[in-house]
């Protein structure tokens, strides 16, 4: 359980409106851990927005409530003056406000005279917030959601939509329950979800056995240009932007791909590079055991996260990303020889 300050709890109890902020590119755990907190707090006569920087992907467009997120990059006027008018700000599952975005963050930003509250579990938060949650042994934003809910004795409130929400970030952020981040408090939790009525193998299959027809070929696309260094114990996925045009590219349809690399037998790191032309290059990089994912991300991609799971981006071409990538890696082949899976 987490301990709620008696300060915040005496906001949350005068306080009639709120917004909530997940990062840009929402994943399972963004997208389920403020569904879940914004109906807690709807329940507690408390007015709440749920926003979104960009579009919702695809195969998350189900869960129950997602009709009703806000999108910034649709409609910024209405979304800023919603926040220009609002107190109390909750930022989940990111931990800097650059993270929504760069024209969003920069808004954000300059809104000093707001209150905001940070749920996250990723490393090296940023104290922009006057409350924070932050804890990186904790699996997913959505398990420290079901906590704070429980540290607020709301824990009677959480429904099976509710429930379905927290399921489906914890279930996305352990690989389903198959990370060294899922831990027996988190099975406590999944067990408590269930129990409220949530169906957990339609959850699977709307995540995992949904794929559309251009999916499933971007896949196979995606696999015979995977690249596997036996020396670096490293594979690699370069995918262009003619790549995703060719298969019908939807938001959220790589989503995945790049565990296929980490998936080999010998593999300790894997990295998959996304182009994209608004975006420059997006990297997701994977590990198993020890190895520093995110300090790669960080050291040459602008990104960061978590030991096992990073991401990042450059504004490079895609062919200069690679290059970049493979002259750098030989730094770390003591780490990546020495790994203790």
């Amino acid at each position: 359980m987490i301990q709620i300050p008696e300060q915040l709890r005496t906001l949350l109890q005068n306080i009639k409106q709120s917004v909530i902020i997940i990062h840009r590119n929402p994943d399972g755990d963004a997208l389920g851990s403020g569904l879940a907190l914004q109906k807690f707090l709807q329940h507690k006569g408390i007015n709440t927005s749920l926003i979104s920087p960009n579009e919702i992907p695809n195969y998350l467009k189900w869960l129950p409530g997602i009709d009703k997120v806000l999108i910034y990059e649709e409609n910024h006027e209405k979304i800023k003056n919603i926040l220009k008018n609002t107190a109390v700000f909750f930022t989940l599952d990111f931990n800097d406000l650059s993270r929504s975005g760069k024209d969003f963050g920069k808004f954000l930003k300059k809104l000093k005279d707001k209150t905001f509250v940070m749920i996250d579990h990723h490393l090296e938060p940023s104290n922009y917030a006057q409350f924070m949650f932050s804890d990186s042994s904790k699996s997913s934003t959505s398990e420290m959601v079901y906590d704070f809910i429980v540290g607020l004795e709301g824990k009677s409130s959480i429904d099976k939509d509710m429930a379905t929400a927290l399921y489906t970030g914890i279930l996305t952020d352990t690989g389903s329950f198959k990370f060294p981040n899922t831990t027996p408090h988190t099975m406590r939790i999944a067990a408590d979800l269930m129990e409220k009525g949530i169906n957990h193998n339609k959850i699977q299959i709307k995540i995992y056995d949904s794929f559309s027809l251009n999916k499933l070929h971007l896949l196979g696309e995606a696999l015979n240009k995977l690249v596997f260094m036996p020396q670096y114990k490293t594979a690699y996925i370069a995918l262009s932007k003619a790549d995703l045009d060719k298969h019908h590219y939807q938001k959220g349809d790589t989503e995945g791909f790049v565990n296929y690399g980490l998936s080999l037998e010998e593999a300790i790191f894997a990295v998959m590079f996304l182009e994209n032309e608004k975006e420059g290059v997006r990297i997701s990089f994977r590990s198993k055991g020890n190895f520093p994912a995110n300090e790669f991300a960080k050291k040459y991609f602008n990104g960061g996260g978590h030991l096992n799971a990073a991401g990042g981006r450059t504004k490079i071409s895609l062919d200069n990303a690679v290059k970049l990538f493979l002259e750098k890696l030989p730094e770390f082949l003591d780490e990546l020889n020495s790994n203790n899976e």
